[in-house]
């Protein structure tokens, strides 16, 4: 198997390169908490806007929500009413605002010599393996808020529904560099080479 690193002749065979650069946001700090068993892996970050994206996104429905209901309340019912629906709506979001930044600490992906494995949840934490010869197709999307911000999330299908996956908040480079890797890679183990 040629790997990217042995394409640009900068590694020695086997040796897999990660996207990322040592000692960048993106590359797991070494106090965040290890699963059992992930010893020995090299756990990769969403860029740290995807935080400022998932903020900006509960922002732009939440201070709607909370204008609009607390105005219909005041006026239909009481200001009282909607004055209170509308802090209530606020306190929601910024509590939702905490849960976020849990759930997108918790986002982390591995590249190994035969599969990719994504890690997310809070309450429930999940770990996803998907083999490179697995892979159907590989897409990038970025929704407004993503793209304003320089990020992209990489979406992979397999044959079964329930294995999709995703890593959110990749910025563009590095999500078009993964997408041809794991494209080649998945081309390579499809066919057993």
């Amino acid at each position: 198997m040629v790997t990217r690193g042995e394409r640009a002749g900068d590694v020695t065979p086997g040796q897999r390169t990660p996207l990322t650069e040592p000692g960048s946001p993106a590359e797991t700090e070494p106090g965040s908490p290890a699963e059992p068993g992930d010893a020995g892996i090299g756990w990769q970050r969403p860029s740290p806007r995807l935080l400022r994206a998932r903020r900006i996104q509960t922002g732009l429905a939440t201070v709607p929500a909370a204008l609009a209901s607390g105005l219909i309340l005041g006026i239909a019912a009481s200001p009282g009413l909607g004055l209170g629906t509308g802090l209530g709506l606020l306190a929601i979001g910024l509590l939702w605002e905490r849960f976020l930044a849990r759930r997108v600490a918790a986002w982390g992906y591995a590249e190994r010599d035969d599969d990719l494995m994504v890690r997310r949840g809070v309450l429930i934490r999940r770990q996803s393996v998907i083999p490179y010869g697995r892979m159907q197709f590989i897409d990038v999307t970025a929704g407004p808020v993503e793209r304003s911000l320089g990020l992209a999330t990489l979406r992979m299908h397999t044959a079964a529904a329930a294995s999709d996956a995703r890593i959110p908040g990749l910025d563009r480079a590095v999500a078009a560099k993964l997408r041809d890797q794991l494209a080649t890679l998945g081309e390579a183990r499809a066919a057993g080479l």
